[in-house]
């Protein structure tokens, strides 16, 4: 029963023809133009800027129960695209990515040797453009009166920037990104889905959700080491440029959440202490 569910599965996110053909094409899949990332994040930023300034100081708050159902319904599409990616990616055996841990899930090595196409890239390019669906993210924030933070709109912005580099470079790590980044996902928008639809949980598991988010930044800075060492010691990774903006950009998030993390984890044991 369990072979012949994870057969069916495997079928659906790695054999069925619209994957095992997919081949990203610069200038004609979808997304696959700096111009595009570059209007999405620009669009994005004047959005969060004009909403904040000019639109919702004009317009009531919206009632609870609807933002409460699209909190629900937006992530509840959200964590089901990420169990789908991250399975999506780590089943496709042409890359060893069975195995869903380590080296195996590196790309082929050799620089020029990646093409761009079958169902890891079919993935990435899904991950890709979910992160423009995530955007959506700041607007139900903004729409339910909560803070915004500088952590919340740089990572939504350059995250964009992040995917498609990934892609147009063919990195060589992105297996591995993809499954660790949305396996992740799949436990953070479990917990923001739960808290939408009212299930209220202690503070420690929020904080254990932005640790394990530090957690994965600190698993790719190892998983780079392995990378690195295969480029210096092999015939060379793919995407080295693509790596280095990604590593930065890892950097300044890992930065972001530990001040975000002792932040929050001072006020919740203020709070404690007040409260005894």
């Amino acid at each position: 029963m369990a072979a012949s569910l994870l057969s069916q599965v495997r079928w659906l996110l790695v054999e069925h023809p619209a994957v095992a053909s997919f081949r990203w094409q610069p200038g004609r899949t979808v997304g696959a133009t700096a111009s595009f990332a570059a209007a999405v994040i620009c669009g994005y930023l004047a959005a969060v800027l004009v909403l904040r300034r000019l639109v919702l100081p004009r317009l009531p708050p919206l009632p609870q129960p609807a933002l409460r159902a699209a909190s629900a319904a937006h992530n509840a599409v959200l964590l089901a695209l990420s169990a789908a990616m991250a399975a999506g990616c780590a089943l496709d055996g042409r890359h060893g990515a069975g195995a869903a841990v380590g080296v195996a899930l590196l790309l082929p090595a050799a620089a020029g040797a990646t093409e761009a196409s079958g169902p890891v890239f079919f993935w990435a390019h899904v991950f890709y453009l979910s992160k423009v669906y995530e955007l959506g993210d700041t607007l139900l924030i903004l729409l339910a009166r909560r803070p915004l933070t500088l952590l919340h709109v740089y990572h939504h912005a350059v995250v964009v920037a992040m995917c498609y580099l990934w892609l147009a470079t063919r990195q060589s790590l992105m297996p591995i990104a993809l499954v660790t980044n949305a396996g992740v996902h799949v436990v953070m928008y479990s917990y923001y889905l739960s808290c939408s639809v009212g299930l209220r949980w202690p503070n420690r598991w929020k904080r254990a959700v932005t640790e394990l988010q530090i957690v994965q930044f600190l698993f790719s800075f190892a998983a780079s080491v392995v990378m690195l060492w295969l480029h210096f010691t092999a015939d060379g990774c793919e995407g080295m440029a693509g790596w280095v903006f990604n590593a930065v950009f890892n950097a300044s998030l890992l930065a972001l959440f530990l001040n975000f993390h002792g932040a929050a984890y001072k006020a919740a044991k203020a709070n404690k202490g007040k409260a005894e």
